[in-house]
């Protein structure tokens, strides 16, 4: 009797999610083709590194991310539902699904023709949540480089509508329920050695000075007028 039961719980427990998932699509998760040429950032990262980065580490994140939703009801969730609800899922959902939205995201906030400083509504955000530019470059920087081990630096919209910055170990992001300010990143910086160890070796902090001259402003205020 008791086998019984369980057999029965078992499958309510199977029809049930054959239920929820009627109707719904799965997500179609791509990976973007890198916006620019390979050693179009030279002035900031140098063409072997990005070809190494985006061919290898970034592809490998997003096979592995699909290996590790594939035929599960994570294929029917965006990665913000996924994101919200990380600590339920195993570390290959978590390191993945982080490696594959975070690199997304890099290679997009980068362009040949950034640097320079923010505009309109997102300039004014700055000013108001850190004092200056100058000041929440100093903070992002620093984030980035006390960030000890492998990681992120982000410029995050918070719930209550005000910016902050953090870094996160690992492939772990803003986005994530475990994290201890949770918010909408708008801007990230890769400090895993293989974003920069080919050309600055273990110069984390030239490779964040350079990064600056990168910066892809266009996309960052994008990002913060769509989620703000």
């Amino acid at each position: 009797m008791k086998n019984l039961l369980m057999m029965f719980f078992i499958l309510g427990a199977v029809f049930t999610m054959q239920a929820q998932m009627v109707g719904k699509t799965k997500i179609k998760h791509e990976m973007a083709p890198l916006p620019y040429a390979y050693d179009a950032l030279e002035k900031a990262i140098d063409k072997e590194t990005m070809e190494i980065h985006y061919d290898k580490h970034y592809r490998g994140y997003y096979t592995n991310f699909l290996k590790a939703i594939g035929d599960t009801d994570l294929e029917y969730l965006t990665m913000e539902q996924i994101f919200a609800d990380i600590t339920k899922y195993p570390d290959a959902v978590r390191n993945n699904a982080g490696g594959y939205f975070n690199h997304a995201m890099y290679w997009t906030i980068m362009s040949p023709n950034g640097g320079g400083t923010p505009t309109g509504e997102l300039a004014t955000a700055i000013d108001r949540d850190f004092g200056s530019f100058e000041e929440f470059k100093k903070q992002f920087s620093n984030a980035g480089a006390t960030r000890f081990g492998s990681g992120w630096a982000w410029l995050s919209l918070s719930k209550d509508g005000k910016l902050f910055v953090s870094s996160s170990a690992n492939q772990n992001n803003p986005m994530m329920n475990d994290t201890d300010v949770q918010g909408i990143p708008i801007l990230c910086m890769d400090v895993w050695e293989h974003a920069y160890y080919l050309r600055y070796q273990n110069k984390r902090g030239s490779y964040i000075d350079n990064f600056w001259t990168v910066v892809n402003w266009d996309e960052v205020v994008r990002r913060f007028a769509a989620v703000k």
